[in-house]
């Protein structure tokens, strides 16, 4: 394969932009991250079995005040028996001003999940006083804070918000969009291609990006609707959403597909990457490759798809074993 050389050189310009680029944000695979109600223990049985990437196990929304302590009970016995493999394990907590709030906080730092979920986080406080909450219990650093953009104020802030995981300790990682609590807070109607929600949407991964976290899209309600279901998830991907919030099952492997790497993007991905490492490209910041300009922007995107279609391998291997 010849390469022209179009760009002088230009010494550690690689270095640098692999470690400033948002790009370099967390690898985790969160293409299919399905919500399970904590009170439902046939559900928790079950996600020993499922493909999906992420888990968030929910002590909030789906359960109801008379049951939160029951469901917490169901929290602990599930993570005290046989571990998942291959998957992020997320617990949704209540409010910190609920009734609930504390005592789930004291659920997650004695069992240790990868991520708490905060419900509702309107301001970057919410974020820091779980933080402090965390260092206060001596939590590992392993453990992440999620934030949950589903308010006006959420959305408005949503910059301030993901410029908190900037701040020593703070732990953010990811958004989670809830657009069904806010519909219901501003009146915009479940229509078909959410055209009045995408600018907030966009303004969402405006925040994410800039500051290096994820954003994972809202959940898509009628789980029957198949054909709603991938024209969703195709226009999330194409917004730049790392994966998708799920309420069933049977959204896993539609998900899984629209916010993996397909072979032909694979396969883009491994020439580039081939094409940066011949030692005539050493230190060029754009060369060309069969008429094309490629930059070497294009290289960190790459390794960064590359990674994560070996991180997908890995995950399938692990869950044979644990099928097995």
């Amino acid at each position: 394969m010849a390469f022209c050389c179009l760009a002088t050189r230009h010494k550690a310009w690689h270095t640098v932009v692999m470690s400033q680029s948002p790009l370099t944000r967390s690898m985790n695979l969160r293409r299919s991250v399905l919500s399970v109600p904590a009170i439902n223990q046939r559900a928790l049985d079950k996600t020993h079995l499922i493909d999906c990437d992420a888990l968030i196990f929910d002590l909030e929304d789906s359960v109801a005040p008379e049951k939160k302590a029951e469901a917490r009970e169901n929290l602990k016995a599930f993570f005290a028996a046989k571990p998942l493999i291959g998957k992020e394990r997320i617990i949704r907590i209540n409010g910190l001003s609920s009734n609930w709030g504390r005592a789930d906080m004291e659920l997650v730092t004695a069992l240790e999940p990868d991520a708490v979920l905060l419900p509702k986080v309107d301001e970057p406080q919410d974020v820091m006083s779980v933080s402090d909450l965390l260092a206060d219990a001596d939590a590992p650093d392993s453990l992440r804070i999620w934030a949950m953009i589903e308010t006006p104020h959420g959305i408005l802030n949503a910059a301030a918000i993901a410029e908190a995981g900037r701040t020593a300790g703070s732990r953010l990682d990811c958004f989670v969009v809830g657009l069904n609590d806010l519909r219901k807070e501003t009146g915009v109607l479940p229509q078909p291609g959410r055209a009045y929600l995408v600018p907030w949407l966009m303004q969402v991964i405006l925040a994410v990006r800039a500051y290096g976290l994820e954003a994972i899209d809202s959940v898509f309600n009628d789980f029957k609707d198949t054909d709603g279901f991938e024209d969703e998830c195709a226009q999330a991907r194409a917004m730049g959403f790392d994966g998708k919030m799920l309420i069933h099952p049977g959204q896993i492997d539609a998900a899984n597909r629209h916010f993996g790497p397909d072979a032909a993007a694979i396969a883009e991905a491994e020439m580039v990457i081939s094409a940066f490492s011949d030692p005539a490209t050493e230190g060029l910041n754009v060369i060309n490759v069969g008429g094309r300009m490629i930059e070497r922007l294009h290289l960190v995107q790459a390794q960064s798809l590359v990674h994560k279609a070996r991180l997908i391998a890995q995950r399938n291997n692990m869950n044979c074993q644990e099928t097995n």
